[in-house]
C-alpha cells in the first residue's frame, strides 16, 4: 500500500486529496463533513483509510473548496456537488482498476452524498445522516421519549439520579419536550428522507447510539429498502475502538459486496497467459 498527495481542479479552485493505493476493483471514496480536514478527527480517517488500503482497496479523502489545504470559499455541504463530482472523477483517473465505487460520508457529508452523489457511486454508506436546520438542538419528542424509555430500564440511571450525578434542569427540559406532540420533518429532513426512499442504488445507514445527529435521524426515519444498522454505545465519530473497528468492517463488506457484484455482472476477468 502506498500513500499518494494530489491536487485538482473544481471550478478554477485546487483541492488537495489523499490516495491510498491498493489494486482491488472496488475502491472507498470519504466525503469529510462539517468542516473537517480529510485526515479527520484525531487523524481517525487517514488511519481508517491506511487499514481499508491494506486489504486492497484504494481510498480517497479530500478537502473541498475552503477546507483545509484546498483553495476557495467554504460553502457549506449544500454547495458542495461540484466538489464531489470533481472527486469521484480524478479518483477513477489516478486509480483505472476500480470498477465500482462506495462513497462514505458521516453527517452533512452523508447528507450531501444523499443529494449530490454522481451515478458513478454505486453504493452509498451514509453514518449520522445531519437532518438538522439552524436552532434545532438535535432532539425531537419521539427520540427523547426512547432515550429516556431506555434509561429508565436501567438501574444505573436511577442511582445516578439518587446521587444527584442527573442535572434537574436539563431533566426538566426534556420532560417538557416529552410531552410535546412530534413535529413534522423541516424542509432538509423531509427533502432528505424522500430521496433516500427513492434511491435506487444499494444504501447503508450507520448510525452512532450516543450521537444526536444519529438520534435526530432516527426521529425522522420511517423505514425503507435500505439496511440500518446501530453502533452500541459509539459517539459521533465512531472513536471508540470497538466503534472504529465495527466502522471499518461495515466499509469492507460494503467494498466486498461491490467487487463481488462486479463479477456477478459479468465485469472484466483477466486471462492467463495460456489463455
Amino acid at each position: 500500500m502506498s500513500r499518494e498527495h494530489i491536487t485538482f481542479d473544481c471550478e478554477g479552485e485546487t483541492l488537495t486529496g489523499t490516495i491510498d493505493h491498493g489494486k482491488r476493483s472496488s475502491g472507498l471514496l470519504i466525503v469529510s463533513g462539517g468542516n473537517e480536514i480529510r485526515s479527520g478527527t484525531f487523524s481517525g480517517q487517514a488511519k481508517l483509510t491506511a487499514e481499508i488500503a491494506a486489504q486492497g482497496f484504494p481510498c480517497f479523502r479530500f478537502d473541498r473548496r475552503g477546507v483545509g489545504d484546498s483553495s476557495g470559499i467554504n460553502r457549506g455541504f449544500t454547495q458542495s456537488a461540484k466538489d464531489i463530482a470533481a472527486a469521484v472523477a480524478i479518483f477513477r483517473e489516478k486509480c483505472p482498476s476500480i470498477k465500482r465505487l462506495v462513497a462514505f460520508g458521516n453527517c452533512d457529508a452523508a447528507t450531501a452524498l444523499v443529494l449530490f452523489a454522481p451515478q458513478e457511486c454505486d453504493t452509498l454508506v451514509l453514518a449520522n445522516p445531519w437532518t438538522l436546520e439552524d436552532g434545532q438542538d438535535g432532539w425531537q419528542p419521539m427520540a427523547i421519549r426512547e432515550r429516556y424509555a431506555k434509561k429508565l430500564r436501567n438501574p444505573s440511571e436511577w442511582l445516578r439520579l439518587v446521587k444527584g450525578q442527573v442535572s434537574l434542569r436539563d431533566l426538566t427540559i426534556n420532560l417538557f419536550k416529552v410531552l410535546q406532540k412530534d413535529t413534522q420533518p423541516l424542509s432538509l429532513a423531509k427533502e432528505l428522507i424522500e430521496k433516500l426512499q427513492r434511491e435506487p442504488r444499494k444504501t447503508s445507514i450507520l448510525i452512532a447510539e450516543r450521537d444526536r445527529t444519529g438520534q435526530a435521524f432516527l426521529s425522522y426515519w420511517t423505514g425503507g429498502n435500505h439496511s440500518l444498522s446501530i453502533c452500541n454505545d459509539a459517539s459521533h465519530a465512531f472513536v471508540e475502538p470497538h466503534a472504529r473497528q465495527w466502522l471499518r468492517d461495515k466499509l469492507i463488506a460494503s467494498l466486498e459486496h461491490e467487487e463481488a457484484r462486479q463479477f456477478d455482472m459479468g465485469g472484466p476477468t483477466e486471462l492467463s497467459d495460456g489463455a
